[in-house]
């Protein structure tokens, strides 16, 4: 094993001698776990705006419903928010789960309040309550929880119910859809609000993807993967090499079945994604070796540009800037040693959430077709064992992903050699980056 690298307070002074100026983008992101804590305040509600005629709230319950592959007996839970033009899809659901021969358990919200929406509230979210002493023996009854939009976690509650949810599933007991409707990203990294354009994006790939399309694109994906070094390249300067070997590779492909639960290795395989379309990865971290760079983004409350991260053995041991280089090694001061580690590689595969046409924005946390995320931070939900909740996703949309010398991803597209769905090109390239809440996928 090689020596390990120096705490933040070391790395600060170590940094402070002559390094190059370039730049670093990552604002900490909040958080009881890697993937579900508190949500930034003010963020855009999740889909529970005025922009409604657009949903087919029919024909997204269907698809929710078929993704899950209900067997009969299994116990269904709805975790929404009530008060918004979601409250339409809840009895929709309710009725499909009884029909499919399972048992409706109602809805409730993160704080434990039963939402009767058009219906009663049912037995089981009626006596669960808001004392969070209670919850941990009634939610490992729960075979699937459905996650609706506007369920984000309270940051001023020290719990939720969610968060009690994900400590049944780290147990290895039941699974969940998270049917999130946000994660509409800016070029300037800003979480867009939710709006027709969005509403009719994301409901067709909910629609529209090819599934077992998919579910071929991101197998094909991870075999390459365990099977030789990665290397991820982008114009601007980034060019960092790892490994994959056996660690876990959680294929979103929209996959909420019993079946596909069973052979779980971590948080995220039992949460899964609707929009689907991404292969998330936390790689041997001792084999992370190179340099990350970054466009202008915030760091530590401020602005950075030209910023590049420098890793050996999965850790930061230098950072580079143009401009703002105290506020990026603040925030990895401030963030401890989740700041200073390697958290994940995701890959987008669905050209259904692909870069609209002459758009700038990225749709869905970047599941979209040839969008490369490239994380730091906490990686507990990925089967990592670096906690601590801060996590700072950064999107790349023109990067080239090589794996054993072959290419997987080529300035920011599928070449047409390998596995994909039916749909539309990327059409912009450009690269982001920014923090997002843990609560997000």
């Amino acid at each position: 094993m090689p020596e390990a690298p120096p705490g933040p307070a070391p790395l600060l002074a170590a940094l402070a001698i002559g390094l190059i100026p370039v730049f670093l983008a990552c604002a900490p992101e909040r958080g009881g776990d890697a993937d579900d804590g508190a949500a930034r305040a003010g963020s855009p509600d999740e889909g529970g705006g005025a922009a409604g005629g657009v949903l087919d709230f029919d024909a997204l319950s269907a698809v929710l419903l078929a993704r899950m592959d209900l067997q009969p007996g299994e116990r269904v839970l709805l975790v929404g928010e009530g008060g918004s033009r979601w409250d339409a899809i809840v009895p929709l659901l309710r009725a499909g789960v009884t029909a499919a021969g399972a048992e409706d358990l109602g809805a409730v919200n993160v704080r434990g309040t039963a939402l009767a929406i058009d219906a009663p509230a049912g037995e089981f979210a009626a006596s669960l309550g808001t004392a969070p002493d209670g919850w941990a023996e009634a939610l490992a009854t729960v075979d699937v929880a459905v996650k609706l939009p506007g369920a984000v976690p309270d940051p001023a509650l020290e719990t939720d119910l969610y968060r009690a949810l994900q400590d049944v599933l780290r147990s290895g007991r039941g699974r969940t859809v998270h049917f999130h409707w946000a994660g509409a990203t800016s070029f300037e990294m800003e979480e867009l609000a939710v709006d027709d354009r969005v509403d009719r994006l994301y409901q067709a790939a909910v629609l529209g993807t090819d599934y077992a399309g998919l579910t071929e694109a991101l197998a094909a994906f991870e075999a390459a993967v365990r099977s030789g070094p990665v290397r991820v390249t982008t114009p601007a300067g980034t060019d960092i090499a790892f490994r994959v070997d056996d660690r876990p590779v959680t294929r979103q492909d929209g996959d909420a079945s019993a079946a596909r639960a069973a052979s779980a290795r971590n948080l995220i395989d039992r949460e899964v994604e609707l929009p689907a379309g991404a292969a998330r990865v936390l790689p041997v971290l001792e084999t992370v070796e190179g340099r990350i760079a970054f466009p202008p983004a915030q760091w530590g409350g401020e602005r950075a540009e030209g910023v590049v991260l420098r890793f050996e053995g999965g850790r930061v041991v230098g950072v580079e800037a143009d401009a703002g280089r105290e506020g990026v090694v603040r925030e990895i001061e401030e963030s401890g040693e989740a700041g200073l580690t390697f958290r994940e590689l995701a890959v987008g595969f669905n050209p259904l959430l692909a870069i609209p046409e002459g758009e700038a924005w990225i749709p869905y946390y970047g599941y979209g077709d040839a969008v490369v995320r490239l994380s730091l931070g906490d990686n507990t939900e990925l089967g990592g064992t670096v906690g601590g909740g801060y996590v700072r996703w950064n999107f790349f949309t023109d990067a080239t992903v090589t794996v054993g010398g072959e290419v997987w991803v080529e300035g920011g597209r599928l070449p047409p050699s390998r596995p994909r769905t039916a749909g539309p090109a990327p059409a912009t390239r450009g690269s982001a980056s920014a923090s997002r809440p843990a609560s997000r996928p």
